[in-house]
């Protein structure tokens, strides 16, 4: 049930992203102006704050320390230790966006070293404005912290919503302006929206944790282990970032637009990811994490809690890298082609995103892998699993996007699928790195063989279905298309599943039926 109701506050928060995206992309376009790659490469350097603090490092060194002290029945020690960690995140952060807005311009020298003259001065600009709402989203994730070992998962998921909107009335309201001003108001709509995003959660937290208090606590042992682990959590989730940062400078040595590409093609290859791996391992990281009594039996309880989560995130993550390569100009059109956004960006798109689903299951398996190792206060296995990774990434990356579309003579842009394409394989690394490890600490786990074959299976007679009427819808409008296309797919997946006898297809049919026979 949590990983439903993480699902669901990622869906809302997501489909309102989806929307931003799709409007940011009417108004700044991809390729035509300096806008959408100075905004979206300005957007990266403030948000690896939260990344590295709220999604990453909290996750893993906060969540399991806070989950086991309730488990064991010491809330007072919990909301203890909750308010010193809110303390420490506090100063930290602070002191980290001042550095930030001074060292601006070194910052974007590191991330986008192929902007030039006034991209680079926009990208600065926009860099300093969003700055400050890092430091709020890390105090959200905080709040996130607490929420979810509470088992409050929708709230702190759905919260984004705030920010959204808010994102989204500036779009709107400022549409007839130039690129480079919608730009600017939007970073400064970003960082209300980051506020509002802190403020909504607060009085939850402030409810279900009464005696949490904003001060340090000097000498106490379960604030010393989270500090213990949060380093190289912190660390690693830093290398983690630094993959999808290090494809960003390349893609700035790409022909304009190629960084703005990657990231509309990102912001749809995260939905699967989010949905299905995040909103697993956030629900199963607290589950895991309050496992009590000796070592064997805490191994039992993690290795049945992954083994249920790993067959959840495939049967919706097959599909999805399936839809990527099918119907991926689908997607893309359907979201995305309007205003300054062309047909010929939406066929980039999809390249970029069929190249992603290669590394689709990975990445969202192993997710939930990494939180086993931190439901067993471990966080330097995956450090160095993730320093293998991106250093490959990073490597074959290169190469691949600057070298590979002159050999087989296609446009330079092409090179950003190349970049999807090789963090998608070192992911598979990664991928087998963390389960060979885990699975020598908690015991064999893994999707059976059997079922993954008749996932794919299915999910291939699907794409092939909805490429079919895709073909023969071709010349209807985009929404058409995208609705009968993505429909036909998904009823063949789920129908054929059901008919091998996948149990998370029939449990999704039952809820299906279930709901609807409730609205009625």
């Amino acid at each position: 049930m949590g990983a439903v109701l993480v699902a669901a506050g990622i869906l809302l928060s997501r489909v309102l992203g989806v929307v931003r995206e799709s409007l940011k992309a009417r108004y700044l376009g991809a390729t035509q102006t300096i806008a959408a790659d100075a905004f979206n490469s300005a957007f990266r350097i403030p948000n690896l704050l939260q990344m590295l603090f709220g999604e990453g490092a909290l996750s893993a060194s906060f969540i399991p320390v806070y989950a086991n002290l309730l488990a064991r029945g010491d809330r007072r020690e919990a909301d203890r230790v909750a308010g010193a960690i809110g303390a420490a995140l506090a100063l930290i952060t602070a002191a980290l966006v001042l550095l930030g807005v001074t060292f601006t311009p070194v910052l974007v020298s590191l991330i986008a070293w192929g902007f030039e003259g006034e991209k680079r001065e926009l990208t600065i600009r926009l860099t300093r404005i969003l700055f400050p709402g890092a430091a709020l989203f890390v105090l959200g994730a905080w709040c996130l912290g607490i929420l979810n070992s509470h088992r409050r998962f929708f709230l702190s998921y759905a919260a984004p919503v705030a920010w959204n909107l808010v994102m989204i009335a500036a779009l709107v309201f400022y549409r007839g302006s130039a690129p480079v001003n919608v730009a600017v108001k939007l970073a400064w709509a970003s960082v209300v929206g980051a506020a509002l995003q802190f403020l909504v959660q607060l009085p939850v937290v402030l409810r279900v944790a009464p005696e949490v208090r904003i001060r340090m606590a000097r000498g106490n042992e379960h604030v010393r282990r989270v500090l213990r682990n949060f380093v190289p959590a912190f660390i690693g989730r830093g290398v983690v970032q630094i993959n999808a940062y290090t494809d960003q400078s390349i893609a700035s040595l790409l022909p304009g637009g190629a960084v703005s590409l990657l990231f509309y093609a990102q912001t749809i290859s995260i939905l699967p990811v989010s949905l299905f791996g995040i909103s697993v391992s956030a629900a199963e990281l607290p589950e895991m994490a309050s496992a009590v009594g000796d070592s064997a039996a805490a191994a039992a309880h993690i290795r049945t809690r992954l083994e249920a989560g790993l067959r959840q995130i495939a049967f919706f993550v097959v599909p999805s890298a399936a839809a990527f390569i099918f119907l991926g100009d689908v997607i893309a059109a359907a979201l995305f082609q309007h205003g300054r956004f062309t047909a010929r960006d939406t066929q980039f798109t999809w390249g970029i995103l069929a190249a992603a689903a290669v590394g689709l299951l990975a990445t969202t398996l192993g997710r939930l892998y990494s939180s086993g190792f931190y439901a067993l206060h471990d966080t330097r296995t995956p450090l160095r699993y993730a320093l293998i990774r991106v250093t490959l990434a990073a490597i074959v990356g290169y190469f691949m996007a600057t070298r590979l579309p002159g050999v087989l003579g296609i446009e330079p842009r092409w090179g950003a699928a190349a970049l999807t394409l090789s963090s998608g394989l070192a992911g598979w690394v990664e991928f087998t790195l963390l389960r060979r490890g885990l699975n020598s600490r908690v015991g064999r786990t893994g999707v059976p063989a059997r079922l993954v074959v008749t996932l794919w299976l299915a999910a291939i007679a699907a794409g092939a279905a909805g490429f079919g009427v895709k073909t023969m819808l071709a010349d209807a409008h985009r929404i058409v298309i995208a609705v009968f296309a993505i429909g036909v797919f998904g009823v063949i997946y789920f129908g054929a599943t059901a008919l091998f006898g996948v149990p998370e297809s029939r449990g999704v049919l039952r809820r299906a039926r279930s709901l609807a026979s409730g609205s009625r």
